[in-house]
């Protein structure tokens, strides 16, 4: 007689063995495809590209993205938003080359960030804008890429993965294995062919679009008080029909999130269950999912209770442990990632319980503001 543990088991690997198994068939990631403001121009980007960069007290991380990205190929201008900054953030901005717009207060119903994108991305001046967050850490040849990408893809809205920087041992090992969740509920960034519209994933740290249509369809304010406003807008967009994409750029951007263990626990764990824009009950299936498929075969390994779907599933555990190594800068030494990062199956259940509060918590603190997080996904008008 089967037990029903089995079942539950049999069931969350076969889901979770068909979202990775995507990894099989995926579009090429975005590479520097033009390295020069000539080329740029020659593949049909007239005006230029503005930057936007929406920053709240960001003076200890805003210096290398500025680098990068003021006077890079194809950058006409670079719009540094000043949300509310206390530590002289403005000032650095405009030193670094930057035009700096002064955020106006916070309406009633918006988020932080959606609100200063949304004012930066309104004052831009050329027909597409990317936009960075202030721990983003690309080449100068990032811009000029995502453009001539979307622009040779046919794409309304673009977002990339990049490479993470992690600091100390202890996030080397939490991170990783808070990342492969993402993997096991919605499968790698550029699945060929793309995930449904209500099961599309982005990251806000950098997209890339062409402002007067994205205007025209309400900007962020469709997303306006969403907490996780990245995947909200590539949710909404894609159901009003618009050419999308979350695509790997690890060649060109590096992020550099968070400090230490403490800090992603609290920012990723912030974030992570998608609040706000999966169901509650889509967010509880696919806690199973990661609990029983990714966190629970290494522990009955160890229990010495595993049998033969455990070890098929440790396989396939470590397949992701492989394919997702480049996904973060290794050592100075061997440019590889050290043993923090292979250990990290062992934080697959804490991760898990990252993603289990992330589902019961309601409201979030962020920067200094707090945020109801709504109970049900949002509309999904048809507007372009």
């Amino acid at each position: 007689m089967i037990r029903p543990g089995s079942v539950l088991r049999l069931a969350a690997a076969g889901v979770a063995v068909r979202r990775i198994a995507r990894a099989a068939r995926t579009v090429p990631p975005v590479r520097a495809t033009v390295r020069s403001s000539a080329e740029i121009s020659a593949a049909g980007v007239s005006g230029g590209i503005t930057v936007v960069v929406p920053a709240r007290d960001e003076v200890g991380r805003l210096v290398p993205l500025l680098e990068a990205v003021v006077g890079a190929p194809g950058v006409s201008e670079v719009i540094v938003v000043d949300d509310g900054s206390t530590d002289g953030t403005a000032e650095l901005a405009r030193d670094a080359g930057a035009r700096v717009i002064i955020g106006e207060e916070l309406p009633g119903g918006w988020a932080g960030k959606a609100w200063a994108l949304q004012q930066g991305i309104g004052e831009a001046t050329t027909e597409w804008v990317v936009t960075l967050d202030a721990d983003t850490r690309p080449s100068a040849e990032l811009p000029g890429a995502l453009v001539a990408r979307a622009m040779g893809d046919g794409l309304g809205f673009l977002t990339v993965a990049g490479r993470f920087e992690c600091p100390t041992a202890a996030l080397r090992w939490l991170h990783p294995a808070m990342l492969t969740t993402l993997v096991y509920r919605f499968g790698p960034p550029g699945a060929d062919p793309p995930p449904a519209a209500h099961r599309s994933m982005a990251n806000g740290q950098c997209m890339t679009l062409r402002r007067e249509p994205f205007l025209d369809a309400g900007g962020l304010g469709p997303v306006a008080g969403q907490p996780v406003e990245d995947v909200a807008l590539a949710r909404h967009l894609a159901a009003a029909g618009w050419s999308i994409a979350f695509l790997d750029a690890s060649e060109l951007l590096c992020v550099r999130m968070y400090e230490g263990f403490a800090d992603a626990w609290r920012g990723w764990g912030r974030s992570l269950a998608l609040p706000g824009v999966e169901p509650t009950w889509r967010q509880v299936l696919d806690l199973g999912v990661v609990v029983l498929a990714q966190g629970l075969p290494l522990v009955r390994l160890l229990a010495r209770r595993a049998d033969a779907l455990d070890l098929l599933l440790l396989v396939v555990r470590f397949g992701t442990l492989v394919g997702t190594a480049g996904s973060y800068v290794g050592t100075p030494s061997t440019r590889r990632p050290g043993p923090a990062y292979w250990l990290s199956p062992l934080a697959d259940l804490p991760a898990a319980v990252a993603l289990a509060g992330g589902i019961i918590r309601r409201r979030q603190t962020w920067r200094g503001r707090e945020y109801v997080t709504p109970a049900v996904p949002p509309a999904r008008t048809a507007a372009r």
